[in-house]
């Protein structure tokens, strides 16, 4: 399709670019993408690699007072081999949570690198403060907030089996694009345990600058996470 840079029908086309950063009319020189283009592909490319085989800064952890366990994944590639293991909680990781958190929570916080370890360096820090300030305004009591390393959306039924909270939010990172690298979801859950169903599961994705605000997702969370417990469920049959 001819560049908008260079038709004279291109205002339409214009408005569209401005609401999307979808790659639209791009151009090309011959049968090939322009250079730019090309090169701003394979920059994206390297940053969507970049974020799967991350790790979360230890300062962002540190900042909330977030420890860590771990899950069955053994190494980066028998995670994104098997999915499976990074639904269960290692061994160690599962004794860990009995002995340091609070049994029972009305609320319990996870995190988890998931498939973006750059989306929680880049989102908890706003995330986080405005979703604890939501559940207070909201009186809500949270839990002990942690960190899953290697977790999949699963892992919130195996840690709900061991701390049995009333509801549990994960944040986690969502596979990385070619539009945004850093996108985070929050998945949700009324009573998490095994052979919950996803269509049990709400969840906010899309979390970063570019999408749904960070802030905003926070404060959503919360009311979420109310309307679960008065209604004492979750998934489609939750009222929204």
């Amino acid at each position: 399709m001819e560049n908008t840079a260079n038709s004279k029908n291109g205002d339409p086309f214009i408005r569209w670019l401005q609401q999307t950063p979808a790659r639209l009319d791009a151009g090309r020189t011959g049968t090939r993408p322009l250079t730019r283009e090309m090169l701003k592909l394979r920059l994206d490319h390297a940053e969507a690699v970049d974020a799967v085989y991350g790790e979360v800064r230890a300062e962002t952890l540190a900042g909330f007072g977030l420890f860590q366990v771990e899950t069955r994944y053994g190494s980066k590639e028998e995670y994104l081999h098997n999915p499976d293991s990074g639904r269960m909680l290692a061994e160690a990781g599962a004794e860990e949570l009995v002995r340091r958190c609070k049994p029972a929570p009305q609320v319990q916080i996870v995190v988890s690198d998931g498939l973006s370890a750059r989306a929680i360096d880049d989102n908890l820090p706003d995330v986080l403060p405005a979703l604890r300030d939501s559940l207070w305004a909201n009186g809500l009591q949270e839990g002990t907030a942690f960190f899953v390393k290697g977790g999949r959306v699963g892992v919130m039924d195996d840690i709900g089996r061991l701390l049995q909270p009333e509801v549990l939010v994960l944040l986690i990172g969502e596979r990385p694009g070619l539009v945004t690298a850093s996108s985070m979801s929050a998945y949700m859950c009324y009573r998490p345990g095994p052979g919950r169903k996803d269509a049990e599961r709400n969840v906010i994705s899309n979390i970063h600058p570019n999408g749904t605000p960070p802030v905003e997702a926070g404060a959503h969370i919360g009311s979420l996470l109310r309307k679960m417990v008065e209604q004492q469920t979750s998934g489609v049959k939750l009222i929204v």
